[in-house]
């Protein structure tokens, strides 16, 4: 990523300058292996070391150019007449050319301004020493410059780097998810999305099963590290024997979750049980109508009162 976007820096720098500079195309991630994505970055960074070298001596070159060039309508006949002064010789034109290729090619156009501007002033020294002392000023204002392009090259590296942990994350996140929901259906569960959004897309499924009239189990993948699981009633428990039966559906979900456990670690997802409550030692929580359940019962009333 952080090369993808080192390319893209350049190209727009490319097309600011009107500079024919070839880059390495961009890189889309698949089914490389590490030691092709190993060769495809070293050559890239010779790559893109050549095109950053060329970028800058064609804006060296074009800031030269500008301030060096004599106009047309003070040409003459007379070669002696039209040469530039002693502070602006050959040796001044050089000496910029040089210390204007130090200019990184993807400096801000502000910044390029600014050396040009530093950089121009050289058509008003009139010695070696007023030209020396413009050339510093271009030196320091291209230090400046350089100083503020590789603080936002490390801004917009950060920048990527979290966007891909965070897209990383998502992924390990999602496929814990489709993993646990795989395993939970081979079973015999039915695995059904969160009842808040609709879909699984915040990490909580319902899991049911035919022979569960009053029971689910409410799970949720909080990120690819923790998977919290608890079983809740449908509706509340009324005698010793809905109690007695809390504990068997609570029994035969743990037996459930330690096989889901096995079918995950062959899934290559290993987990360790951090904190677990034995089956009966507890009262089971009933379940809080859903939205959905709400939404839907909602759209039943209005619908009679419509046809009352």
């Amino acid at each position: 990523m952080e090369r993808n976007a080192r390319i893209a820096a350049l190209a727009e720098t490319r097309a600011k300058i009107g500079a024919e500079v070839p880059l390495p195309e961009r890189l889309t991630a698949q089914e490389q292996t590490p030691e092709e994505l190993t060769a495809w970055c070293t050559a890239t960074d010779r790559a893109l070391d050549e095109a950053e070298r060329q970028l800058s001596e064609h804006l060296a070159d074009q800031v030269s150019t500008q301030i060096f060039a004599v106009p047309a309508e003070g040409l003459t006949a007379d070669t002696a007449q039209s040469a530039p002064p002693p502070a602006t010789g050959d040796d001044v034109r050089r000496n910029l050319e040089r210390i204007m290729t130090r200019l990184l090619p993807d400096a801000a156009d502000a910044e390029r301004r600014a050396v040009a501007e530093a950089a121009a002033l050289l058509t008003g020294a009139g010695t070696a020493d007023e030209a020396e002392g413009v050339l510093q000023e271009v030196r320091l204002r291209i230090q400046a410059a350089n100083r503020r392009t590789e603080e936002r090259r490390a801004e917009e590296r950060r920048r990527a780097a979290e966007a891909d942990a965070a897209e990383q994350a998502e992924a390990e996140r999602r496929y814990v998810l489709d993993s646990v929901t795989t395993a939970f259906e081979d079973m015999g569960y039915e695995v059904h999305a969160g009842f808040e959004t609709l879909t699984a897309e915040d990490g909580t499924v319902t899991l049911t099963k035919g022979a569960w009239p009053d029971h689910s189990v409410r799970m949720r993948v909080d990120d690819a590290a923790h998977v919290r699981a608890s079983m809740v009633r449908e509706r509340p428990a009324e005698s010793e024997d809905d109690r007695r039966v809390d504990v068997e559906r609570e029994r035969e979900w743990c037996e459930a979750f330690e096989a889901a456990r096995t079918k995950l670690a062959d899934a290559g997802i290993r987990s360790d049980v951090a904190w677990r409550l034995d089956p009966g030692v507890r009262e089971l929580p009933v379940s809080a109508p859903s939205r959905q359940t709400r939404g839907r019962t909602g759209q039943r009333e209005r619908h009679r009162e419509r046809h009352n």
